[in-house]
């Protein structure tokens, strides 16, 4: 097997890894204030992990010893809980692509397939465009604690893909947001270790870059066009 393939392997038996874990968070239904108990490393001092996939007892199925995933905050999903597709996906604020996604392609997948039923999202921060990349992540977080990520994460985006103090202060006004609170929670220990958790976790998944996307465990990477997403949801509705 060359690397390439080892890789997409690699990237391929995690991502199955990461859609279960979110899965089983999700069954549970919880509404925590923040769910930020974590396993993995700060961002800060996350390790390089070389994944493997070991056989099982039972033919054909493989156990998965690997990173494990943070929990899920469920105010940062969106979707029905009994939606057959989960979409996992990890952004920074100042990707231009993940801009595109929300403001060109996410709303077609709103109308056709997470507001009916079919699919239900999850965001992972991957904040990788330096410090106001984290800023902003810190920000999305906070504002997820008053009920208004979505609010905030389109406010955001709206603006383009410069993040500065100005802008995220702004947008948590359209966001609706009580902004002293904001404020202060931004600040807050609990968001950051959030963000730092999901970021250590993106970086020992080995993800090459944002936006990254797990639909029901297979890795599709960048803002592809809908009809890619449309081939990747309708296999993962097959069990493809």
């Amino acid at each position: 097997m060359d690397a390439g393939s080892r890789r997409r392997a690699v990237l391929g038996a995690v991502a199955g890894t990461a859609v279960l874990a979110v899965l089983g968070v999700a069954a549970l239904d919880r509404d925590d204030e923040a769910a930020v108990t974590a396993t993995a490393p700060p961002a800060s001092t996350a390790p390089t992990v070389t994944p493997e996939a070991t056989p099982a007892e039972s033919p054909g199925v493989a156990v998965w010893e690997g990173p494990t995933p943070p929990p899920v905050d469920l105010k940062l999903a969106k979707g029905s809980q009994d939606a057959p597709v989960t979409i996992v996906e990890f952004g920074d604020f100042q990707c231009p692509n993940c801009r595109r996604y929300a403001r060109e392609i996410e709303p077609v997948l709103q109308r056709d397939y997470i507001g009916t039923g079919v699919v239900r999202v999850f965001w992972r921060d991957y904040p990788i465009r330096g410090q106001a990349s984290v800023d902003a992540a810190y920000a999305a977080r906070a504002a997820s604690l008053q009920g208004r990520f979505w609010q905030f994460h389109d406010a955001l985006f709206a603006g383009g893909t410069r993040v500065t103090p100005a802008r995220l202060r702004a947008a948590a006004v359209t966001a609706g947001l009580d902004v002293a609170k904001f404020d202060r929670d931004r600040r807050g220990r609990a968001v950051r270790e959030a963000v730092d958790h999901d970021t250590a976790f993106a970086y020992q998944l080995g993800l090459p870059g944002t936006p990254a996307f797990l639909v029901n465990g297979e890795l599709l990477f960048g803002a592809q066009p809908v009809a890619a997403f449309r081939e990747a949801i309708e296999k993962a509705r097959r069990g493809g």
